[in-house]
């Protein structure tokens, strides 16, 4: 019985993410496509389409939402649960901030030269369309949270709703309790069902990843076994996740701080390798077109490790970070949208790029023969020495930890939705997390990742079937928000 799930689980998993259709190219190489990528692209590129660009048109505006100082609903409340825009951004900034960040960008780039990471610009760029109308939706068809007090949504609420035909609101949520909006919605719909609970399976297996490269960073780096550096992790995020608003307290302040921290070393090791950035940059720009790649059968390469990579960090279309935008108190629904689209560009454009220039900055005898997590710690001790290496050690747990924080943030909506309201349900799927965090830290099961893969694939698959039609009310949102604008 055993064998037959392992099998299921694999199959699956190579069934989303493994390549479905093979392109053969003229020079000889082929390019290979999967289903994900059928599903995500064609979406980044229809809502990049129907937002008429938004992510350059409206990007001073995004800005401007996101630098200027919140008033009133946008303010949020912690003292009854809810959550301002900018905490909304930063929950999902900690999801998304994580492994992709670190060892995605080296696996890109290991695999796909320096022209991936042109392609994974692109992708954060059609990507930030995506998570605009999630962002959006998530808004629109939020509910309020009788337990943790604000609201709570996500993808399993505006699904229910597109089969319960209940359209989403422009404006502002009227005065009622989390029971009557519960009832409100009737009998739970099973495509959202399916969602919830793939939610609940991804995160979980990524609980168990999120134990494992911890505890393997902190073994490489400072030789302290597994078990140790696991117990501490899942003491410290167990404080934390078991009391009721602990959660976003924590990451208000561990979020700036390690993206910053992370920022500012980066921006210090490009200074220094000034005279660098030139060809860098023409390293980028000519392996991601090159005749020399298309030549060499590598193009195909170069194109798919860069846009797999880029879907993979910044999470957009898998309907996870619209479970924060639901959570935050906004004037206007199409703030929290651009809230979630500029979250896509931190984590991409910035925070992957930092990455990026740590790797080509350094000098190819340095990093030669190197791969993974090797190749990272070899280009940070080049540029800082031992203290590169324990750095990346210690941001990696930092990560890794505040995506832990986030996804179980994520998981109380699923729960809600799922099991209704009720502590009970809540806390065993807290401590489940836990377990696996633990398991994790002791040993790599590939399998639970690749039950990780198959539930976000899930995610991904009945979250977007949805979104095409439902994307005509966060369309008809923004076109609201940009005559009140003008």
């Amino acid at each position: 019985m055993t064998g037959f799930l392992v099998n299921i689980i694999q199959v699956s998993c190579k069934l989303l993410w493994g390549d479905l259709v093979t392109i053969p190219l003229p020079s000889g190489g082929t390019l290979g496509l999967s289903l994900m990528i059928f599903l995500l692209i064609p979406a980044g590129i229809y809502y990049t389409l129907r937002t008429r660009f938004l992510p350059i048109r409206l990007f001073r505006e995004m800005l401007h939402v996101l630098l200027t100082k919140p008033d009133g609903r946008d303010a949020g409340d912690l003292s009854v649960g809810k959550l301002s825009g900018i905490q909304a951004l930063i929950v999902s900034t900690a999801t998304r901030v994580g492994m992709g960040n670190l060892v995605g960008v080296v696996a890109a780039i290991s695999a796909g030269g320096a022209g991936a990471v042109f392609w994974m610009w692109i992708t954060a760029i059609i990507g930030s369309s995506t998570a605009f109308i999630e962002g959006t939706l998530a808004q629109m068809h939020k509910t309020r949270d009788p337990l943790y007090g604000g609201f709570r949504g996500g993808p399993a609420y505006y699904i229910h709703d597109f089969f319960a035909k209940k359209p989403g609101r422009i404006e502002a949520l009227p005065e009622t309790s989390g029971e009557e909006a519960s009832a409100a919605r009737g009998r739970r719909h099973p495509v959202a069902v399916l969602f919830a609970v793939s939610g609940l399976i991804c995160w979980c297996g990524i609980s168990q990843v999120i134990g494992n490269s911890v505890s393997s960073a902190f073994e490489n780096a400072f030789q302290i076994p597994p078990l140790y550096s696991t117990v501490v992790l899942v003491v410290i995020a167990a404080v934390i996740v078991l009391r009721k608003h602990a959660t976003v307290r924590v990451l208000d302040w561990i979020v700036p701080i390690m993206a910053g921290v992370y920022f500012f070393l980066t921006v210090f090791a490009i200074v220094k390798n000034a005279a660098l950035l030139p060809s860098v940059f023409g390293q980028i720009f000519s392996e991601a077109f090159g005749l020399r790649q298309v030549a060499a059968g590598g193009f195909g390469a170069v194109l798919m490790n860069g846009v797999k990579r880029g879907l993979f960090s910044n999470e957009a279309g898998s309907g996870s970070a619209p479970c924060a935008a639901a959570a935050a108190d906004s004037s206007h629904p199409v703030k929290m949208g651009m809230f979630q689209a500029m979250g896509v560009f931190i984590d991409t454009l910035v925070i992957c790029s930092c990455t990026a220039m740590i790797m080509l900055l350094a000098p190819e005898q340095a990093v030669a023969g190197m791969e993974g997590m090797d190749l990272l710690q070899a280009a940070m001790a080049f540029h800082f020495g031992r203290f590169g290496v324990l750095f990346i050690a210690v941001i990696l747990w930092l990560f890794s930890f505040s995506t832990f924080i986030g996804i179980l943030f994520y998981a109380r909506s699923n729960v809600a939705y799922l099991f209704g309201d009720n502590w009970t349900s809540q806390t065993l799927y807290k401590i489940l997390g836990l377990i696996m965090l633990f398991v994790g830290g002791l040993a790599s099961y590939h399998i639970v990742w690749d039950l990780g893969d198959v539930g976000i694939g899930l995610m991904t698959i009945f979250n977007i079937a949805v979104m095409y039609p439902q994307s005509k009310e966060a369309l008809a949102a923004l076109k609201d928000y940009e005559r009140n604008m003008k």
